[in-house]
């Protein structure tokens, strides 16, 4: 079931620290044994300093064009956003793995700019997930979503993990 199940993390910007980047490549080596993974940046927009609403709407709007554009018939999307469902890492492995059983085997994960997601893209998406009521930067929440993946196929596969 896994190793047919296509991953594709669509995201906004680029990551510029290193110490991401090495991070974001060892998941991604990691993943390997268990999907296919594929990650996807779109652009980001400038945010000018003490941006209006409208601004940043229009802001969203752009980036979530960019975003739609890289969603392939037939993906099933999860929308990472404050407003999502919680689940524990057993609860994501649990919904990963329901997802291969019913035949949804080509799974994009959404992580939006610095503003967010718009209401396209949240409208686009199946499900919403919350990791946090916390907001993380976008560059750190790419590591914890692949971190997080990784987990789930550890316990899916019944393999060990730190708790």
């Amino acid at each position: 079931m896994c190793e047919a199940m296509k991953i594709t993390v669509i995201c906004v910007g680029k990551i510029k620290e290193a110490f991401y980047r090495e991070a974001v490549a060892e998941y991604a080596k990691r993943l390997g044994r268990y999907c296919k993974l594929k990650i996807v940046e779109v652009a980001d927009e400038k945010v000018p300093e003490g941006a209006s609403a409208a601004e940043e709407m229009r802001i969203k709007e752009k980036e979530g064009e960019r975003l739609l554009k890289q969603i392939k018939e037939g993906m099933y999307v999860i929308a990472l956003a404050i407003d999502g469902n919680m689940a524990d890492s057993f609860g994501l492995s649990r919904s990963l793995e329901q997802l291969g059983l019913s035949g949804k085997s080509d799974i994009a994960f959404i992580i939006g700019g610095s503003l967010g997601l718009s209401k396209q893209v949240l409208s686009r998406s199946d499900e919403k997930l919350s990791f946090s009521k916390m907001t993380f930067p976008h560059q750190l929440m790419r590591v914890i979503l692949l971190e997080q993946v990784y987990r789930s196929y550890r316990i899916i596969n019944h393999e060990p993990y730190h708790k």
